[in-house]
């Protein structure tokens, strides 16, 4: 979906759901790097794995986190 499909999408959404849109950016914007890409990966479980794999490697020091 490109930007201009968001933004035709967005101009014909209720108030109600505009508010809803405006509050899930909001907290978005407000998450560090690390809890987007979690939140990405809810509820699809088959990413959990490669997820511990990834917070492994994080905690053998093979990966820096994002600063």
């Amino acid at each position: 979906m490109t930007l201009d499909e968001i933004k035709i999408a967005v101009a014909q959404l209720s108030p109600q759901e505009l508010a809803e849109l405006a509050a899930f950016i909001q907290v978005q914007d407000g998450l560090p790097t690390d809890q987007r890409i979690e939140m990405d990966f809810v509820p699809a479980t088959k990413h959990q794995e490669l997820l511990a794999e990834i917070d492994a490697e994080i905690d053998e020091g093979k990966i820096a986190p994002l600063p």
